[in-house]
């Protein structure tokens, strides 16, 4: 069985999940201990970042790789067109999901984060303990610039994210106009990048990776609740429910459920 190396909280790693729930190809998750874990990962790959999947003696580092891997690896139910100009779009809407917009919803998810106690303690996963929810939760968003959480990120780049962005949704809108999917009839690998780099943006309407029950269809506010985004969130919960296989019944995580923690002592 395929090894996924991930972060449960991972844009990057959402949307390989995405493709292989797709293709409907089985798979094991190995959750990555950030820091130490990531030292097995580049022991393995040669870098730290994941995803990181391991397809028998294959070890295959970077998203875009690791699609393209599945793809020809996995060619059943195809992700990327064969007409040049249709496969030149969709890459080239994978890579804008990847490298514009996954940042700007990085800032803007910090933005809210640190402005917003309940959008923190959302975040957090299933198996946290009640009074460590609670103590994230009462933070100053000042205070939590000083452990770490959205250093370098201040007020004016948030904003500039933030208008990003929204013109970003705009433009996503416009391209669902008439059609169910971002290249025409059928889904390629464009639609989920931009589904999954949107994912933490507005959370889907049902749950798919180890967070709180009841935050589905919750988001950044000033993105998640602005009226003319809803047929493109819309059309990314229709995207989830058609392909990604929920949790449903699942109890909550704990360490020793659910993806395969590594760490290094």
């Amino acid at each position: 069985m395929l090894e996924l190396y991930q972060f449960e909280a991972s844009s990057f790693a959402e949307k390989i999940r995405l493709i292989l729930d797709y293709k409907q190809v089985p798979y094991h998750k190995v959750e990555v201990t950030p820091g130490v874990g990531q030292v097995e990962v580049f022991q393995m790959s040669g870098q730290r970042q994941v995803p990181v999947l391991k397809d028998g003696e294959q070890v295959i580092p970077d998203s875009t790789a690791i699609a393209l891997h599945i793809e020809k690896a996995y060619p059943d139910r195809p992700l990327i067109p064969t007409e040049p100009k249709q496969k030149g779009l969709c890459l080239a809407l994978e890579s804008w999901a990847d490298e514009a917009i996954v940042p700007k919803a990085r800032i803007v998810m910090v933005g809210a984060f640190k402005q917003h106690p309940n959008f923190r303690t959302a975040l957090l996963p299933s198996f946290t303990p009640a009074p460590l929810r609670s103590l994230v939760g009462a933070l100053p968003g000042d205070l939590l610039n000083l452990v770490g959480t959205g250093v370098g990120f201040g007020p004016d780049d948030i904003k500039v994210a933030t208008a990003g962005l929204r013109q970003d949704l705009e433009a996503l809108v416009l391209m669902l106009q008439n059609s169910p999917y971002l290249l025409g009839d059928q889904p390629t690998l464009a639609d989920f990048a931009v589904a999954a780099a949107t994912m933490y943006l507005k959370f889907p309407t049902a749950q798919y990776v180890d967070l709180p029950e009841g935050i589905g269809g919750k988001g950044v506010p000033g993105i998640a609740d602005v009226p003319e985004y809803k047929a493109f969130f819309d059309w990314r919960d229709r995207l989830y429910a058609e392909f990604r296989t929920a949790r449903t019944n699942v109890p909550p995580a704990s360490p020793s459920g659910g993806p395969t923690p590594i760490s290094i002592d």
